[in-house]
């Protein structure tokens, strides 16, 4: 069994995983951006939950508004960008299947696991 602690501090971090999934945290200032127009995962979906915040997801150019208790499904190949639209932290948690990145942050080729 595996388990980890929830730290919401600026940034991506990957908490925990195995070669099926894994976990990560990303928080996102008041006016800041992660992805865009060119950012995909090409072998893994990535659910995204809001735990805390407002902003909106751009997923293959369709807005889906975020707030707290939102989650979305972006699939492999999706191109994706999360904003924050709000004024306090846009704090999520993210689960990849498989595994998108390393234990270190750094995004996985198709088909590799952690």
């Amino acid at each position: 069994m595996k388990h980890a602690a929830m730290h919401f501090r600026t940034g991506f971090r990957v908490a925990t995983g195995n070669e099926r999934s894994q976990a990560a945290v990303m928080v996102i200032p008041a006016g800041g951006r992660e992805g865009g127009p060119d950012n995909r995962h090409k072998g893994a979906d990535q659910w995204l939950y809001v735990v805390e915040g407002s902003g909106e997801a751009i997923v293959n150019d369709d807005r889906i508004p975020l707030s707290a208790g939102t989650i979305v499904l972006i699939e492999r190949g999706e191109t994706h960008e999360i904003r924050n639209t709000g004024r306090l932290l846009l704090k999520t948690i993210n689960i990849y299947l498989p595994p998108a990145y390393s234990a270190d942050g750094d995004e996985l080729s198709p088909g590799r696991s952690m």
